[in-house]
């Protein structure tokens, strides 16, 4: 075995970049076509849907990888448990971001090299999959924000 250490998700069932495109794993109503991040396994929420009142179909879906910002800040603090930071804890931007082809806001951190000062209201960006962590084990990685090519 190698010394390379496995890459992991910090959040399994998330996302996903297997394909080496990062994309948000959620569900969609197949009545109404709602799409929910994180999933959503019980109804479709959505009031105006048309679908069966005891709980519309939901099924995987992956959502689109390009967005714009729609707002930004500086995580400053590290974040409680259940979060798992870098040691030693590096301040990083969090940026919410409305998805292209779903518009609907995920937030997510920005990569590394992207700061507040990097960022404004209306620039696109793009999915990309960064390092949150790494242990003994393993390096766990997270969906991140960078400038779109």
């Amino acid at each position: 075995m190698s010394g390379t250490k496995q890459r992991r998700p910090a959040a399994e069932g998330w996302f996903t970049a297997a394909d080496g495109s990062t994309r948000l794993l959620g569900t969609r109503c197949t009545s109404c076509g709602t799409p929910y991040f994180p999933r959503n396994e019980l109804a479709c929420r959505n009031p105006g849907c048309a679908g069966p009142k005891d709980g519309s179909e939901l099924v995987p879906y992956e959502f689109s990888t390009r967005g714009t910002v729609w707002s930004y800040t500086d995580a400053r603090y590290q974040p409680p448990p259940p979060y798992v930071a870098a040691d030693p804890f590096r301040p990083f931007a969090i940026v919410a971001v409305e998805l292209e082809a779903e518009r609907m806001v995920v937030l997510g951190q920005a990569v590394p090299e992207i700061g507040v000062d990097d960022l404004e209201v209306g620039m696109r960006v793009e999915l990309t999959e960064g390092v949150l962590y790494e242990d003994d084990e393993a390096v766990y990685t997270v969906w991140m924000w960078r400038p779109a090519s």
